[in-house]
């Protein structure tokens, strides 16, 4: 008998969408495991972000389903699909001005992962250690620079709880070195057994992370296996480069 390690825990299964006539995603079949890294790849305008939206919840698929440790929640909203331990990062962040770091991150353990006062401060306090934000706790948001408020977007999602965890190229714009901080901080989620999705264009920081690889063209995959055997696909090579490039 399979024991629950072995079952997935977040499956999309024929997902197509639409926006009016231009087709964004086309027939995505996706699955991973409990405490899996996934790494997502592809050039711009593949469908990647509105992929990671569909799995959160902040777009429905035009036909298709989703599946989050084995219940359907193909029509719950983003916020449900929080609460059930399903949490993002978004590509630019989107703190709450007018708050500190420090409320920033409460907001999201007490709504996002409604959690109880006392909990969701506990959750407020590991969160931003793990993401070395204690130090700066009370300064307002919008004061922070790119790579604290990169931290502190995954800060908010850290402190919901989740099982799976989507980033969106939460490495975009920082320095080498601010990059390796980033993916230090990764691998402590994949120890604390989070599963990790995370689409991102910086390849070599990825593959630090990423255990398995899935490259998206034109709102198709095109290659899913190990990091090795998708980079030297010759049909990622042709969407990155274009066709005959050696």
């Amino acid at each position: 008998m399979a024991s629950d390690a072995d079952q997935p825990i977040l499956v999309a299964s024929g997902i197509y969408k639409r926006f009016n006539a231009l087709v964004v995603l086309d027939g995505i079949d996706f699955a991973m495991r409990p405490g899996e890294a996934i790494g997502v790849v592809g050039p711009n305008g593949a469908g990647k972000t509105t992929f990671l939206s569909v799995l959160v919840g902040a777009h429905r698929p035009t036909s298709g389903k989703v599946r989050f440790r084995g219940d359907d929640v193909t029509r719950l909203p983003a916020a449900e699909r929080c609460r059930l331990g399903l949490a993002r990062t978004h590509q630019v962040p989107r703190p709450f001005t007018g708050m500190t770091v420090f409320e920033n991150t409460f907001v999201a353990a007490s709504n996002g992962g409604r959690f109880p006062r006392t909990e969701a401060y506990d959750r407020c306090i590991d969160a931003l250690s793990l993401c070395g934000m204690l130090g700066i706790a009370n300064r307002r948001a919008e004061t922070l620079g790119l790579l604290d408020r990169k931290r502190l977007e995954l800060a908010r999602a850290l402190a919901t709880n989740p099982v799976v965890l989507l980033l969106d190229e939460i490495g975009g714009g920082l320095t080498d070195k601010e990059a390796g901080e980033l993916v230090d901080t990764i691998r402590e989620l994949r120890r604390r057994g989070i599963a990790v999705v995370w689409i991102e264009h910086i390849v070599h920081i990825l593959l630090q992370v990423a255990e398995r690889l899935i490259c998206m063209d034109a709102g198709r995959v095109i290659a899913d296996g190990s990091p090795e055997a998708v980079m030297s696909d010759r049909a990622v090579i042709d969407a990155y480069f274009g066709e005959g490039t050696p």
